[in-house]
């Protein structure tokens, strides 16, 4: 997810600079404006979180109940496998001291044939569900920045910066500037969905190592 991901902050930040610039009238077309009917040069800078306003929209949730849909009955299976190998490996705990060297050894086997099955079972659902959940950011984000851009041409924002990204240097920002709520509501309006029956829950975590 968070690679696919990793491009929308670039573009978020030089979005609106570049509407705006297109919206210009080309210097050949036109003469040049005197001091009182110059254009307002765009200055202010917004916020947005732009993973939790795909996740807040209802295309978002729409798509976080499928995800959480297709990789529930898997991780079922590995929580159920885990139990197994938790099982094993207890009752060689409890009965260490009274087995044969034979029992012990076979216990350890099952042990450790269960423990790598479950491992890369887990591994393979973490990379599909990586792979997914990217999916769907990029799939959402494409349509999430015609919004954005769409804003900030509107409301005369230089800048946009996505504090989703680690990497983005915002080190404080007024309430004022936070954009999301809005995106979120704009973003529902243009592409609107049928409604959830119920907000869904979390998708599906990492499987973990036994």
């Amino acid at each position: 997810m968070k690679k696919n991901v990793a491009a929308i902050p670039a573009l978020l930040c030089c979005a609106a600079t570049l509407a705006c610039a297109q919206a210009q009238p080309a210097p050949a077309q036109a003469a040049v404006p005197t001091p009182s009917q110059a254009l307002p040069v765009p200055t202010k800078i917004a916020i947005v979180n732009i993973q939790s306003a795909i996740l807040s929209t209802k295309d978002g949730q729409k798509a976080l109940a499928e995800v959480q849909t297709k990789f529930n009955p898997r991780k079922t299976e590995l929580d159920k496998r885990r139990s197994e190998v938790d099982a094993l490996q207890e009752q060689l705990r409890k009965g260490s001291a009274t087995m044969s060297d034979d029992a012990k050894e076979r216990l350890q086997k099952d042990i450790e044939a269960g423990t790598k099955d479950l491992n890369r079972k887990g591994q393979d659902m973490n990379d599909d569900l990586e792979a997914e959940q990217g999916r769907l950011m990029q799939d959402l984000g494409a349509k999430m920045m015609k919004i954005v851009e769409e804003y900030a041409t509107q409301n005369g924002l230089a800048t946009v910066l996505d504090v989703s990204n680690p990497q983005t240097d915002v080190l404080w920002a007024a309430a004022s500037t936070n954009i999301t709520p809005d995106i979120v509501r704009l973003y529902d309006q243009a592409h609107p969905v049928a409604e959830l029956t119920k907000t869904p829950a979390a998708a599906p975590a990492p499987a973990k190592k036994p």
